[in-house]
């Protein structure tokens, strides 16, 4: 026997304002009986003392160590565009035109 009936489909179904035909009723109500006895399973071994995990094999961030370093230099960088204003690099105006 089912654990939802097709009565609850068609309710919760009416409540979100989705139109479902008399098979679609039927179909979802299997499916969701499936899904609840995966959910059934899972409870039954996942106890208090088993750790609730997101994936099965642990994660760690791979970072590497924050160090100083010397920044680029300006005026060679700017030496390398292809036009500079005011120590900035000057490129083409694309809004405000008309």
């Amino acid at each position: 026997m089912s654990s939802f009936s097709t009565d609850e489909v068609a309710r919760v179904a009416a409540l979100a304002r989705i139109a479902l035909t008399d098979e679609e009723i039927e179909r979802l109500a299997g499916e969701l009986d499936v899904i609840a006895s995966a959910v059934a399973k899972v409870s039954e071994v996942a106890g208090p003392d088993i750790p609730a995990t997101s994936h099965p094999i642990p994660l760690a961030n791979v970072l590497r160590k924050d160090e100083v370093v010397e920044g680029l230099d300006r005026d060679e960088l700017l030496a390398a565009a292809p036009a500079e204003e005011d120590g900035k690099f000057l490129v083409p105006q694309i809004l405000g035109e008309e």
